[in-house]
């Protein structure tokens, strides 16, 4: 049944020194102009940090060999993908971010471990200290030289760090603001580099005008879109950095529970009365109701609140909302090229009341999880974007699953071979629970002589294990862990 994770240890500091940090521009002049920014990107200006990991390999024996092999192919790659070498910046008149395509520069750094890549320890577990693997912000000595200004606005959209592994593996460590690409189209960016890279043609050019998700004019909002939240005053720059994605200070405990593949399809199993039934959807339902009713708001202790009855009634009756992001590409009319660059995903939502959640069947849950999805038609993503023109908000919810199960970062073949594995740094964040594949599984892809499409990676993903990083309170996570394990085990 499905397990918790629970590493022998965890290395605190990866012992990593900084050797050199410098800006890499496009290999060739790029056109100079403003990059049009839809209203999805607009409220996705927040850095997300990734790391991957490879091993050692016989054609790359020396450190600076692969350091230069990935500084040359960012300087290429920064040609196709040239607003990555702009900067981010607030139009005044139109009070919208857009990205200035000025050539500025990519920022490179070159690190290096006093550890094997197996001694730093489960790749799997989230790790804080692989933050120590990625660069988050360039010294502003490297970005006005002559001035040493330090000033947000000029920070690199992204920054890629190689930092090498005493055993000849080394680590990948790329920070790109979210507004440039959401999980698809990185992925996309990632084939193109290692293409690049093996001085092969693009995987596929990347589609950039970003104007064919602009709102209609004028804008039309025929849903109400319980799944967004506005905000007020956001005039400045900062003002675009939504908190509700920022780490917080709470003390959190954190688990992962993994569910193997039999433990998947147990879950269809019991959703065996619904055609909804796929992976993501029988997970996601069991997600939503351990989180909903182990909710500090949706039960209390006995010893803690003499009013126990009357506090029990009124959180069954709280409404528990479950967010999850759908791509939109393929339900527009007409649907979005593939390769589109910028983001094409919306956030989808599940409600019900507490009491509903433990009283229905998991069929119906797993129904209520694919009703959101299915919700998400070409109008209403419309009408979504066009939300966006009028208001501005983020979305608003209980919990907000965020998938990398089936992103197949893993699959990306570079010329030093596919990841050991791919991941996300994680921080802390209770209203957000992620989804990881297996990294058994990932070795199994790494495998495979051919390279696998992002379908067939959805599709190979969907059929494996995952794993589940829940941070929550300790007394929420001790309820959460109990109703995961109940559920696994009732028949």
């Amino acid at each position: 049944m499905g397990s918790l994770h629970d590493p022998l240890s965890l290395l605190q500091d990866l012992k990593v020194t900084v050797h050199h940090s410098c800006l890499v521009f496009p290999s060739q002049q790029t056109q100079k102009k403003t990059v049009f920014l839809s209203n999805i990107d607009q409220v996705l200006n927040f850095d997300v940090q990734t790391v991957h990991f490879f091993g050692a390999h016989k054609d790359f024996p020396e450190s600076q060999i692969v350091a230069e092999k990935v500084k040359d192919a960012l300087a290429k790659i920064l040609v196709p993908y040239d607003f990555l070498a702009g900067r981010l910046k607030l139009n005044p008149n139109t009070s919208r971010l857009e990205i200035d395509c000025n050539a500025s520069g990519a920022g490179f750094v070159v690190a290096s471990s006093e550890y094997a890549l197996d001694e730093i320890g489960d790749l799997v577990y989230p790790n804080s200290a692989f933050a120590q693997l990625v660069c988050s912000a360039m010294d502003s000595r490297i970005l006005n030289p002559a001035t040493g200004d330090d000033h947000d606005h000029d920070q690199p959209l992204c920054i890629l760090q190689v930092t090498t592994f005493k055993c000849g593996g080394f680590a990948m460590g790329i920070s790109n603001n979210h507004a440039t690409f959401d999980g698809l189209s990185f992925r996309l960016f990632l084939d193109n580099l290692a293409a690049v890279a093996a001085n092969k043609p693009l995987v596929a050019i990347p589609y950039k005008d970003r104007h064919i998700l602009a709102a209609r004019s004028p804008p039309h909002v025929p849903f109400l879109h319980p799944e967004l939240q506005e905000l007020k005053n956001m005039s400045t720059l900062d003002d675009f950095n939504p908190t509700v994605f920022e780490a917080t200070q709470e003390e959190l405990d954190f688990n992962i529970f993994r569910l193997t593949a039999t433990d998947v399809a147990r879950l269809k199993d019991k959703a065996k009365s619904t055609t909804a039934s796929s992976s993501f959807n029988v997970v996601t339902a069991l997600i939503w109701r351990c989180k909903a009713l182990s909710s500090s708001s949706s039960s209390s202790d006995d010893d803690e609140d003499v009013n126990h009855k009357t506090a029990a009634s009124s959180s069954s009756s709280r409404e528990s909302r479950i967010l999850y992001a759908v791509d939109i590409r393929p339900r527009l009319k007409p649907p979005l090229p593939k390769a589109y660059t910028g983001n094409a995903v919306l956030t989808a939502y599940a409600s019900a009341k507490c009491r509903e959640l433990e009283e229905v069947p998991f069929s119906r849950m797993v129904e209520m999880v694919s009703e959101g999805a299915t919700r998400m038609t070409d109008e209403y993503a419309r009408s979504v974007i066009d939300w966006g023109e009028l208001h501005k908000g983020f979305p608003h919810g209980e919990v907000l699953v965020s998938s990398w199960w089936r992103l197949g970062f893993a699959d990306v073949e570079y010329p030093w071979g596919k990841p050991r594995y791919s991941c996300p740094v994680v921080y802390h964040r209770k209203d957000i629970i992620l989804l990881f594949p297996e990294q058994e599984d990932m070795h199994e892809y790494s495998s495979s002589t051919s390279t696998t499409s992002t379908t067939t990676t959805a599709g190979r993903a969907g059929a494996a294990g995952v794993n589940i990083l829940v941070a929550l309170p300790h007394k929420e996570m001790q309820k959460f862990q109990a109703l995961f394990h109940k559920f696994l085990l009732d028949d």
